[in-house]
């Protein structure tokens, strides 16, 4: 692997989001997939099962939540630095239904010091938007992969 210092902006948010994704139990246990990721973006999608429902037999919230937090925290977390999230919200637009394909679009608005903005954009295989997040992040300590010194 290349050492830190001689990588880009892009292939540190690569090499990030590999690290990250490794790690991460929930998104590929639900059947996230990474799509894309640059630089204080990211775009995961998933398809909604049966087992995502909830009693009206749409799309509970909670996935959607979750599918653009994993966004949120790929795009906040792609310059090699660990950062979690602060604050968060979701407003619902349409309803989902099972079988939909869900990707949840995630852009930096601001990332000042320690602190940053991130909105999430969720739309459905139509191009519909379904639900827009924003998330709000810190910086902790520690980074994805290791930095030489």
């Amino acid at each position: 692997m290349k050492a830190v210092a001689d990588m880009n902006p892009q292939e540190i948010a690569e090499a990030s989001a590999n690290a990250m994704w490794n790690d991460d139990a929930a998104s590929q246990r639900l059947g996230m997939s990474l799509d894309h990721i640059a630089p204080g973006h990211a775009t995961l999608s998933v398809t909604v099962t049966e087992a995502m429902s909830n009693g009206h037999g749409n799309c509970h919230g909670g996935y959607i939540f979750t599918l653009a937090d994993s966004a949120f925290a790929f795009a906040c977390n792609s310059y090699n630095e660990m950062v979690v999230a602060q604050h968060c919200s979701i407003t619902y637009i349409n309803s989902v239904r099972i079988g939909d394909r869900l990707t949840a679009t995630a852009a930096e608005v601001s990332r000042r010091g320690r602190s940053g903005i991130y909105d999430i954009r969720i739309t459905n295989q139509d191009g519909v938007q379904v639900a827009e997040f924003r998330g709000h992040s810190r910086t902790v300590k520690g980074t994805h992969i290791p930095v030489d010194a």
